[in-house]
Formats: structure tokens, C-alpha cells, sequence
């Protein structure tokens, strides 16, 4: 099989939202992080996306708890670490500082502002509802930051207006070398549908490599699409705790060993470490 029928599988290790009143296996110290690295790692994940978490399960930006996070997972695996850069009310500052003193391969670059909820139509009301800021300045600055440090951007677009945001950053020359996320189920953002996900992934620029990023659980329907259409994908406890309509899953393993028996079913294998690194064009972690 060519590398180029390889799936690069993504595992959203814990997020910022979810606690473990919602789900008992959500990961908060940096350790229990670090071990369901290892478990995505052993079921076939080359990439691991991560935010950061005080020992009490409450988001955190601080430089120090994402260091300890990725000691952890190098103790442990070789997987790619995307750390991310998204936040609601944190200082941009804030935002980058670890991506500019540990130098992750790749780090999440949310590509606009949005209403960014969740809505329950049991209780005919939002659940939560947020603006969501990433203005061109915000863009720009991160963006200035991950080049400098030889971080590769991962643009997040949860909708046709973000995807369209790429072109006149590529056009600055601040968008070179990157890669995209399509992002569908946010209430704010595109619906997840396999025609929406089709629709985005005809946009992308060629020759860039994409995944999708299913919110909830349509997030297999939205698998299946992307292993059809030769993207990439993510699963994991950010963004789904389901196996299928309710089974939970216990941990961010058997998600991706659910993504990884699709894949194969449909006859394209999961890319190793070394292999998703030379598809995403991602270096050696210490090297520059």
C-alpha cells in the first residue's frame, strides 16, 4: 500500500470541557494524560492532540503542566503531540506560551471568531453558549509565533468562512507549510453531514493534508465520509464519548481501535509514527 493511502489517526486526548461527571475516563493530570497517549499510541493513533488541565480536572495554560504533559508522553511513546492554542477570555500571550518554549510538532490554530454552544432540545434551551474570539490579529500573531518556532499549524475551521480564511494568509506567505481540520457539530459552526464534509474537503487547497473532526456522535458517520474521500481523521474523548448510541467508551483507546477497524474495512491501513510524519511533513521532535 502507497503512503499515500495511509489515514493519519488523531486522538483528542481530554479537551476542556468535559469532566468526569459527564464521563468517568476523561484524563486530568498530566500522568493520566500521558497514559491515554499510550493508549491511543498501542491501538494505532500517530498523533495526539492535547490541552492542558490543572490536577483538579479545571483547564490550565501554564506553561509548566503542558511541559510535565509532554515529559509524560515521551517517557512513554513516540506519538505526535499537537498541543492546542484554544481559549475563551485567556490573553493571546497566554494562549502561545507554550507552544513557543516546547515547541510542539503541531499546534492547533483556531481560524475565527464564532458563536461557539451546545443546545439541548430536551430542555429547549443552550447548555452553554460562548463567543468564541480568533480575530485576523489573534491569527497573525499566533501564526507569526508557530513559524518562528518551527511549529506546524493545524487551521481548525469550523465553518466555509474559515476554510476561506486560509487563502489570504497563504497569499501573505504566513501560511506556508500546514495543515487543515474540518470541524462539523459545533451549534455555531457547520452541521455534521457527510455532504458539508464533502463540500469543505473539495475547498482545500491541494496537495494540503486534511482531517475531520466529528463533535458528538455523528463523528463516525463523519469518519466514514473522510476515509472515503482519502482524508484523515480524529476520534477521541474531546470531542465523543460513544462507541455507538449508548455504549461508552472507557478511554480514548477503543475509540481509536473503532477508527482504525474502519479504516482497515474499507481497505486503507493506519499510518505509523514514522509514516504520518512524512505525509504531514512533521519533524523530528528536538530537531529544528
Amino acid at each position: 500500500m502507497a503512503i499515500e493511502d495511509k489515514v493519519v489517526i488523531t486522538a483528542a486526548l481530554t479537551g476542556v470541557a468535559a469532566n468526569r461527571d459527564q464521563c468517568q475516563w476523561i484524563p486530568y493530570t498530566p500522568q493520566e494524560i500521558a497514559d491515554e497517549a499510550l493508549h491511543a499510541y498501542n491501538a494505532g493513533a500517530s498523533v495526539v492532540h492535547i490541552h492542558a488541565r490543572e490536577y483538579d480536572g479545571t483547564p490550565s495554560w501554564r506553561v509548566e503542566i503542558f511541559r510535565e504533559i509532554m515529559e509524560e508522553v515521551r517517557k512513554r511513546c513516540p506519538i505526535i503531540i499537537n498541543f492546542s492554542t484554544g481559549a475563551v477570555g485567556i490573553d493571546r500571550e497566554d494562549r502561545i506560551a507554550h507552544i513557543r518554549e516546547l515547541k510542539p510538532e503541531i499546534a492547533a490554530l483556531n481560524m475565527g471568531t464564532m458563536n461557539y454552544a451546545k443546545y439541548s432540545r430536551k430542555r429547549k434551551d443552550f447548555v452553554f453558549s460562548v463567543v468564541f474570539q480568533n480575530p485576523f490579529e489573534d491569527i497573525m500573531f499566533f501564526l507569526d509565533a508557530m513559524n518562528k518556532n518551527g511549529v506546524k499549524p493545524e487551521c481548525e475551521c469550523f465553518d466555509l468562512g474559515h476554510l476561506e480564511s486560509i487563502f489570504p494568509l497563504m497569499d501573505m506567505g504566513l501560511l506556508k507549510h500546514f495543515q487543515i481540520s474540518l470541524i462539523m457539530g459545533v451549534v455555531g459552526g457547520q452541521g455534521a453531514t457527510a455532504r458539508n464534509l464533502a463540500h469543505s474537503a473539495s475547498l482545500v487547497p491541494p496537495g494540503i493534508a486534511w482531517e475531520e473532526i466529528g463533535i458528538g456522535q455523528d463523528q463516525w458517520l463523519l469518519v466514514a465520509t473522510a476515509l472515503a474521500l482519502g482524508g484523515n481523521v480524529r476520534v477521541g474523548l474531546e470531542d465523543n464519548f460513544y462507541l455507538s448510541p449508548g455504549v461508552v467508551a472507557e478511554g480514548n483507546g477503543p475509540l481509536v481501535e473503532k477508527a482504525v477497524r474502519m479504516s482497515r474495512d474499507i481497505g486503507r491501513e493506519p499510518a505509523t509514527v514514522e509514516e504520518a510524519r512524512a505525509i504531514l511533513g512533521v519533524r523530528e521532535m528536538g530537531s529544528s
